[in-house]
């Protein structure tokens, strides 16, 4: 692998994270789960697949390649501690050997031998390498390789800028963001003699998330069920959530005091004071508003209450500069993964229905590190929103939200339906809250700058802390969990509720394991009353397993006029030490090129029936020339099922006026509706399912543009467990999702392939 994002310097290291052994032979143990060692060949490929994958080329912005300031170092010789880390006074030694401009910063996070220099003589960001820097560098002994490291946007999930022709003038919404809200008396209801006493702070009856008694249009009991976790004694003591944004107020008079200042950073300025710099349109608010979601201090009367109120906040402010860049990232991500639980994300690549972005190399293995090695073992938790590109984009395009090591968060509105920036994707875990639906102004009510309050925060950027929130309440509960006990307890916990698809494109259906989900909101709305109970009296789940299912390298041709059919039959590594047999995540990776990118629709079936559709159509992105290339779509609706059996993959190409000369339901803008274009996509596929769909590229009195797709690879990967994951879990509700999935497997039993096929949700 090459490319100027991986900070290694090797190719070969470039899956940093997962250990070598004297011969060479990749190793890797589960900590979290005190899983078995992996040294096959198999495992090693997989490692590649998952770290290299997609964070092998650096992107361009806007068409041209951007390059900052900043240089990851990485030294090979010198004085080293006890650990076998290189001693700092080194890397300082380097920079000022290197001459006047350079300082290093310090050692990248979780490292041994990396270090970031800044050069200050350089622009912060420009168009080209500057190769006279680098070249100085590499001059010296010490040294083993210098990467300048490209910029790149990140956007937050949720703000909402200062529009004039909202306001009469600037003053009117300056004056509309200071607005004091005073404490009212609470009225007393009917669910105190089961709850408890109801938080006295001023805005809580404004946080219909946390109680939904029908305010603003919602609908009645349609909340994260928080009062039934707080009456079972938890608040989140003890537990600490770092939230990645542009900085957290700490002074704020509903933070201060659950202010964790020895787990924060400010990785913008590179010093330990994340504070926010203030702006005249308020754009800085963000990691504010959502450390109040997560931690507002309760009855204090100051704005409202939070999920956790007892638990504490980070501040690590790493948003706030012109480009982003992977060390920024990685240096976040890893930033004292003792000290902190849970990281939460409000942002992500651009949400504009063109871009296919993730995590470079640094980033992805700070995550890994933090999932294997974060809270002495068990492994930190990364929670993040899903997007807000709306039905014009797909999660699974974001190599944040749809990485297995991360729990991806999509919201719904205070009646039950999606809100209309929603995202869809097939790796989406679960589901919190955002804008209310009557009142489009009725946001999420939480702390904000300059130690006011307000009710509009907003966006997918709301829903992800409130979910680091219930998560902290059930680690409270249970201090031992690990990540994947998160992700299990996320899964059987959520409910369907009342969400639903407001424009009909997504059913609720049920796996072949009998587990609910839909392609907006995953497995359902967070319980926070559920998870802690199930907490209470959880197993830590048993070690994971990673197993290449078997993989498809012939070059398959795909047309507007016919899409294609591959099957994959796998013994999901039967008789290896990586066999998995209850199915966690799932991952097709794939490599394609289309003449429009945009119109490519992909699905997989399982052997038990469930399909999940993997990449849906992206009307604004016209890429004709990237494709993907080893990119892993991922799908979390197989969970619990049997993997052995066939695997489909479908691919082919939604194109509006095909489907609407074919008699499509139409939309406002002449698209034929997701659902139909997908029943006619089958049957295209059905009739072409056993034929080449090889051809000459044509016109056609059907259609008015012909497309044409290469799929070049596909490889399958298996991630789950070889024993029972739910094995010495009892059953306490013989209706609960737990029992369901335990009778499922007892039934099919281990060594059962075959099932009835399950309705598709589209």
């Amino acid at each position: 692998m090459t490319g100027s994002d991986d900070i290694n310097g090797d190719s070969d290291n470039a899956g940093a994270g997962v250990g070598d052994d004297g011969d060479g032979r990749a190793r890797r143990r589960d900590k979290f789960s005190g899983g078995a060692l992996l040294t096959s060949a198999a495992a090693t490929m997989l490692w590649c697949v998952l770290f290299t994958a997609f964070v092998s080329q650096p992107r361009a912005v806007a068409g041209v390649q951007l390059y900052t300031n900043t240089f990851a170092v990485r030294l090979h010789s010198g004085a080293r501690d006890g650990t076998g880390h290189i001693d700092e006074a080194v890397a300082h030694r380097v920079a000022k050997r290197a001459g006047s401009g350079f300082e290093n910063i310090g050692k990248i996070r979780g490292t041994k031998d990396e270090f970031q220099f800044v050069h200050h003589g350089l622009p912060k960001i420009r168009g080209r390498r500057s190769l006279p820097s680098v070249l100085l560098l590499k001059k010296d002994p010490s040294v083993k390789s210098v990467h300048q490291q490209p910029g790149f946007k990140r956007v937050k999930r949720g703000y909402k800028p200062y529009i004039p022709s909202l306001y009469l003038n600037r003053d009117e919404f300056i004056a509309s963001q200071y607005r004091q809200y005073p404490v009212k008396p609470i009225e007393i209801d009917e669910d105190l003699d089961r709850y408890g006493k109801l938080p006295m702070d001023p805005l809580f009856k404004e946080q219909w998330y946390l109680r939904n008694t029908g305010q603003n249009g919602g609908k009645p009991k349609l909340d994260l069920n928080v009062r039934a976790a707080w009456a079972q004694g938890v608040s989140g003591k003890n537990v600490t959530t770092a939230i990645m944004d542009d900085g957290v107020d700490y002074t704020h008079e509903d933070l201060k005091y659950n202010y964790n200042a020895r787990a924060s950073y400010d990785f913008s300025s590179n010093d330990p004071y994340p504070y926010p710099r203030y702006t005249d349109d308020w754009f800085n608010s963000h990691g504010t508003r959502c450390a109040g979601e997560v931690a507002a201090a309760r009855d204090n009367g100051v704005c409202g209450t939070g999920v956790a109120y007892d638990s504490k906040i980070a501040g690590i402010r790493m948003l706030d500069q012109p480009y982003m860049t992977d060390l920024i990232e990685a240096n976040s991500m890893g930033h004292e993964p003792d000290l902190i639980d849970i990281y939460s994300a409000s942002w992500g690549p651009t949400d504009d229905g063109r871009t296919v972005d993730g995590p470079r190399n640094a980033t992805m293995r700070a995550i890994v590190r933090g999932v294997n090695e974060g809270r002495r073992g068990k492994g930190n938790i990364y929670v993040w929103a899903s997007g807000d590109g709306g039905e014009a984009d797909d999660c699974n395009c974001d190599g944040y939200a749809a990485s297995m090591w991360t729990i991806s968060i999509n919201s719904a509105i205070n009646d039950g339906q999606n809100a209309h920036y929603d995202e869809s994707c097939s790796s989406t875990l679960a589901s919190t809250f955002s804008n209310g639906a009557k009142d489009p102004n009725t946001g999420v009510a939480t702390t904000d700058l300059y130690g006011k309050c307000t009710k509009s925060h907003s966006g997918t950027s709301a829903a992800a802390p409130e979910a680091a929130g219930v998560f902290a309440l059930a680690l409270e509960a249970n201090p031992d969990l690990t990540w994947r006990d998160i992700q299990h307890l996320t899964v059987l916990t959520s409910k369907r509720n009342s969400l639903f698809d407001a424009k009909r494109r997504f059913q609720w259906t049920m796996n072949g394991v009998g587990l609910e989900f839909n392609h907006l909101f995953g497995f359902g709305v967070l319980d926070a009353g559920g998870m802690v109970s199930l907490a209470r009296q959880w197993h830590t789940v048993p070690a994971r397993y990673h197993c290449q299912g078997g993989s498809h390298t012939n070059i398959r041709k795909f047309t507007t006029k016919s899409g294609i059919i591959l099957k994959l039959n796998t013994d999901a590594c039967r008789d290896t030490d990586t066999h998995v047999k209850y199915l966690e995540h799932v991952q097709a990776v794939i490599t394609l090129n289309a003449s429009r990118r945009g119109d490519v629709e992909l699905f997989l079936t399982s052997p038990m029936g469930t399909r999940s559709m993997i990449l849906s159509r992206r009307p604004n992105d016209d890429d004709r020339r990237d494709g993907f290339t080893k990119w892993p779509f991922m799908t979390t609706h197989t969970w619990g099922e049997y993997p052995w059996g066939e695997w489909i993959l479908e691919a082919k190409f939604n194109t509006p006026n095909r489907f609407s000369q074919q008699g499509g339901t139409q939309t406002n803008n002449g698209q034929a509706s997701r659902a139909d274009s997908t029943l006619a996509a089958n049957s295209d596929l059905t009739a072409n399912a056993d034929r080449d769909s090889g051809g000459e590229e044509g016109e056609d009195d059907d259609y008015d543009t012909v497309h044409t797709g290469f799929l070049k690879e596909w490889t399958l990967m298996l991630h789950g467990t070889r024993e029972p994951p739910y094995s010495q879990l009892s059953v306490r509700d013989p209706h609960s999702k737990l029992a369901i999935v335990k009778k499922a497997h007892t039934i099919a039993g281990p060594d059962t392939s075959a099932s009835p096929q399950k309705q598709s949700a589209y």
